[in-house]
């Protein structure tokens, strides 16, 4: 009873300053950030006006919100569906395919991954940019007039334009993770596999797939809730959210209201929007993908 008594105590010494950390940074917020939303703050005096839960109703009355969840969720799809696809493509290609110089194109993958998300927000803005940009040169190449598209700037491409940035921002990271996995799979599988005259067809979908499926669920969950929570950054700096209001998603919207139009209570109710769509979208994603790993076939 002693000896368990102190491994308990020993155990809780090292796990008290991470729960005071989580506390202090992770509750708290999130607790002040629900006390705001019931105030009507302009957040640069003391007077709070207590409202109750009139925001909450603002909110779900304000059609902006409902563009920036739409807006959000697309980036949720897309990227998930187009990170995964070339992630895993690319995996495979630089272990089971063995293509030369596999080395340098991981490298070369992770190369968005070390660059900062403004960085790549300036840089797409010129790629996109209607006169100088090099998609529209690169298009006016097949055609007799100079292609001058807005992409940024049409409120049905826009949302389209931010995607692929996204994507090509995220394969790196994600392709490293399937490499890994992918590499501590025994070489004796796919060894009994040629003996059986198993194409790579067969054997990604009978072996590889089954062996990674654990990362690549790790890794939708990680694309779903750095997306809900972080796409902010490279939407404000590419389009601040227009162009009339047709690019916001939620984190945009919650800086606009927040720090361009002082209504702190307001846009602490979008943070508590945020932060309940990003709990419920994680347990119907984690049900949804809560199955037994394929058995090897």
């Amino acid at each position: 009873m002693l000896q368990q008594t102190r491994r308990n105590a020993f155990i809780a010494v090292f796990l008290l300053p991470t729960f005071i950390f989580f506390c202090l940074f992770t509750l708290y917020p999130i607790a002040k950030g629900i006390h705001i939303s019931l105030f009507d703050w302009s957040g640069s005096s003391k007077n709070m006006d207590f409202i109750g839960l009139k925001n909450f109703r603002e909110l779900f009355a304000d059609p902006i919100i409902w563009t920036a969840i739409k807006n959000d969720y697309f980036l949720v799809v897309g990227k998930v569906f187009g990170i995964m696809l070339l992630a895993t493509f690319f995996a495979i290609a630089v272990t089971r395919l063995r293509i030369r110089g596999s080395s340098f194109y991981r490298a070369l993958f992770f190369i968005p991954n070390i660059i900062s998300v403004v960085v790549i927000g300036v840089l797409w803005r010129y790629v996109y940019n209607p006169n100088l940009g090099f998609l529209n040169s690169f298009l006016s190449q097949f055609t007799a007039e100079p292609v001058q598209i807005a992409w940024l700037g049409n409120e049905s491409l826009a949302m389209w334009s931010l995607l692929w940035p996204s994507i090509w921002a995220g394969i790196g990271f994600y392709m490293i993770l399937l490499i890994a996995a992918i590499l501590s799979i025994p070489g004796e599988l796919y060894e009994a596999a040629d003996l059986d005259g198993a194409s790579q067809g067969r054997q990604f979908w009978s072996i590889t797939l089954p062996l990674i499926w654990e990362q690549m669920k790790i890794s939708i969950l990680h694309i779903v809730m750095t997306t809900l929570n972080g796409s902010f950054i490279i939407v404000w700096i590419m389009t601040e959210g227009g162009p009339d209001n047709s690019t916001q998603v939620m984190g945009s919207y919650l800086y606009q209201m927040g720090f361009r139009q002082y209504h702190m209570g307001y846009a602490a109710a979008i943070g508590v929007l945020i932060l309940t769509l990003s709990l419920m979208t994680t347990v119907i994603l984690q049900r949804m993908l809560r199955r037994d790993t394929p058995e090897l076939a």
